[in-house]
């Protein structure tokens, strides 16, 4: 018997051990550091048919065998290395590479990882604990949607805006239902700016439509609506990439706790008795007890931050209530019995509408979150 079958038995005891053992067919392949179907299919086997099984396999050509080496060395210096990147180095490096499927590949990569026991080994991130900021200096923003029970058992989908002081933990939370647009969510920072009784210096967002047309070359491009009403205001702005919780994990957090503990269960009645209901729950709960990491309530931090944050001046913002029209999809509008295209990729899904407005003769059409 050789090196190899004997390995190749040891593997074989190994998952019949840990199956006995209640293990599941994803952690035994994980552990072994082989395929799932593979698991299965020695699960399902008995020592006679595992040696047939191995007789055959010894007998078998692979199509990739004159590569073995090369993938053995590549492997070996980098084992966190995908069989998709394998594939492609495999294409680079042989210019009479044929064509291959990406499964022959990846049963060809297991078979040299298992042969030479180079298991794969992810690539691990180090994290380390970020110092709280000086008192005023940053803000948090993001948004979260929630399908809320009725009481005839239907659902109703509310959305909400949130902003969090980064020191103190001091939280705003306000709640539409409708699609937030560029002018709401300027209403919605002069409400936590008045709740908070000053501005931040500093808010971090990520690249939110409603605020954020695109990005080019680095730099930040805003809706027209949100950058006309940031202009008015002295606090910077920060966007990071979506859902990314080392930039602004302490909003991502608010977002969950509002789901769980104040929306969880909750019948919706309307908006504003809503929004009161949030206000209550601020005061009596996410603000009022003590935080898990400060182990400070953020109502008493906050009046050392107040201190800090630049003075709030209540400013109107000026909300125009446009005309929406169904977007068909193959991109065009029916306005007042004509048809108009828009850019193509404007549709992405069914009810998609547009804003369209009329400014000297000239027709414009707006997207819904600009």
């Amino acid at each position: 018997m050789t090196k190899k079958d004997l390995n190749n038995w040891i593997m074989y005891y190994e998952i019949q051990k840990l199956t006995r053992l209640g293990f599941s067919k994803a952690k035994i392949a994980r552990h072994l550091v082989i395929d799932a179907r593979t698991v299965t299919r020695y699960q399902n086997m008995d020592d006679e048919e595992y040696q047939q099984d191995i007789l055959q396999s010894s007998n078998r050509k692979r199509i990739l065998s004159a590569y073995e080496s090369f993938v053995t060395d590549r492997l070996t210096l980098f084992p966190d290395t995908s069989t998709a990147q394998i594939h492609d180095w495999l294409k680079e490096a042989h210019t009479v590479f044929g064509e291959v499927s990406p499964r022959t590949v990846y049963n060809f990569v297991m078979f040299v990882r298992q042969k030479h026991n180079i298991p794969f080994v992810p690539p691990m991130r180090e994290y380390f604990p970020v110092g709280e900021l000086p008192y005023g200096q940053q803000a948090q923003v993001d948004f979260g949607e929630y399908n809320m029970r009725l009481s005839d058992g239907k659902r109703k989908k509310v959305k909400f805006f949130a902003m969090v002081l980064s020191r103190s933990r001091m939280k705003y939370v306000w709640f539409s239902d409708r699609p937030f647009t560029a002018a709401n969510v300027a209403q919605a920072h002069e409400n936590a700016f008045g709740f908070f009784d000053g501005i931040p210096q500093t808010i971090v967002y990520d690249q939110d439509r409603t605020m954020v047309i695109d990005e080019n070359l680095g730099d930040i491009l805003l809706t027209a609506t949100f950058k006309q009403y940031t202009k008015s205001r002295s606090f910077k702005m920060h966007f990071c990439r979506k859902a990314d919780p080392e930039s602004k994990g302490k909003v991502e957090n608010v977002v969950q706790y509002v789901k769980k503990n104040f929306l969880y269960n909750r019948l919706y009645s309307d908006l504003q008795t809503l929004n009161e209901q949030t206000i209550a729950w601020l005061g009596r709960t996410a603000n009022h007890l003590p935080h898990n990491y400060t182990r400070k309530s953020p109502e008493s931090e906050s009046s050392i931050e107040k201190e800090h944050l630049n003075p709030y001046t209540p400013m109107t913002v000026e909300n125009k209530e446009f005309k929406t029209y169904s977007l068909r999809k193959n991109n065009t509008i029916n306005y007042h019995s004509n048809f108009y295209t828009v850019p193509f990729g404007t549709y992405k899904k069914a009810g998609e509408k547009v804003i369209v407005k009329q400014n000297n003769g000239i027709i414009e059409i707006y997207s819904i979150n600009i």
